[in-house]
C-alpha cells in the first residue's frame, strides 16, 4: 500500500459486497489500488466504537471512509464513487445506452442474492424443493437478459465489466449451495447463456480473491441457519472467525440436516 492511500474501505475479507470493490479496484489498476487502504472487521466481535460513530450506528459492510471523513455505504454505490474518482479506465460503460443496460442487469442481483442465501439458510429439508426451483429461476431470469442483450457473447458486452464485477461475487459464494444443497444448473437449453456467463465470471484474472475452499468453510453457519457471525445452538465459535485459519480447519460435513459438529470437529 502506497502512502498515497486516500480511501479507507472498512470490510469482511470473505464478504461478496466488499469483492465487489476489489474487482472493481482490479480492473481499474494499480494506480487506484494504491489509492485506497482496507480495514479488516471482525463480525465475530461487537463493532468498534469509533466505526459504529462514523457509520451513525449501522453494521452493514463495506464502508467507505473518504479523505475528510464522510462515510458512503452499500457497495453498489461504492463501486460507481470509486469508479468516478479513481484514476485508471472506467469499469461502467461510457455509452448511456450500455449503462442503461448495465443497470437494467444489476437491478436482477437483488432477488438473485435473496434467493441464495434463503436456500443455503433453510433448515426444512420440506422446502428443498422449492427454493431449487425459485434459485433455478433466478437463473433462468438472467439467461433470458443476457440472450436478449448478448445473445452469441461471453460477457455482457466486450469484456469482463460493472455487471460482472456485481454479479461474479455471488457466483462464488453460491458455491456454498452446491456443497451444502447439492444445486448446480442443469443441462438445459434455457441456461446455456448464462452459464457459459457464469464460468467465464468464475475464472476471469480480476476476480480471483476468495477461493471456493474458503467459501464452503466460512459460510458454514449459514448453512445452518446463522448468518452475520451469528452462533449457531452448542458452539462457541463462529465459522467467520480468523483464527484457527480456515486453511487448517476439516471440510465440513455436507449434510446441513443432521446433527452438527462442535466447534472442535470443525477445527475452532
Amino acid at each position: 500500500m502506497s502512502q498515497a492511500a486516500s480511501f479507507v474501505v472498512h470490510h469482511i475479507p470473505v464478504c461478496p459486497f466488499s469483492q465487489r470493490v476489489e474487482i472493481l479496484l482490479a480492473l481499474k489498476g494499480n494506480d487506484a489500488q494504491e489509492r485506497v487502504r482496507f480495514e479488516v472487521v471482525d463480525i465475530t466481535r461487537p463493532r468498534d466504537a469509533a466505526l459504529l460513530a462514523k457509520t451513525r450506528g449501522t453494521t452493514a459492510l463495506p464502508v467507505l471512509e473518504l479523505p475528510d471523513g464522510r462515510v458512503l455505504k452499500e457497495s453498489l454505490v461504492l463501486m460507481r464513487y470509486l469508479d468516478e474518482v479513481l484514476p485508471g479506465p472506467a469499469v461502467a460503460a461510457a455509452d448511456p445506452y450500455r449503462r442503461a443496460v448495465e443497470g437494467m442487469l444489476s437491478r436482477l442481483e437483488g432477488d438473485f442474492v435473496q434467493a441464495g442465501y434463503v436456500f443455503v439458510m433453510n433448515q426444512d429439508p420440506d422446502r428443498r424443493g422449492a427454493l431449487r426451483e425459485r434459485m433455478l429461476e433466478q437463473f433462468a431470469r438472467l439467461d433470458a437478459f443476457l440472450v436478449e442483450h448478448a445473445p452469441a457473447g461471453t460477457f455482457l458486452f466486450d469484456d469482463f465489466g460493472w455487471s460482472e464485477a456485481v454479479f461474479t461475487p455471488m457466483f462464488m459464494r453460491f458455491w456454498f449451495l452446491e456443497y451444502y444443497e447439492d444445486f448446480d444448473l442443469p443441462p438445459e437449453p434455457r441456461f446455456e447463456r448464462v452459464r457459459r456467463w457464469r464460468t467465464s465470471c468464475l475464472a476471469h484474472p480480476a476476480a480471483q480473491q476468495v477461493t471456493r475452499e474458503e467459501i464452503v468453510k466460512s459460510y458454514y453457519d449459514y448453512a445452518l441457519g446463522a448468518g452475520n457471525g451469528a452462533l449457531p445452538a452448542g458452539r462457541a465459535r463462529s465459522s467467520f472467525a480468523f483464527e484457527p485459519h480456515w486453511r487448517t480447519r476439516p471440510w465440513p460435513p455436507r449434510d446441513k440436516y443432521g446433527p452438527p459438529p462442535g466447534d472442535a470437529a470443525l477445527g475452532l
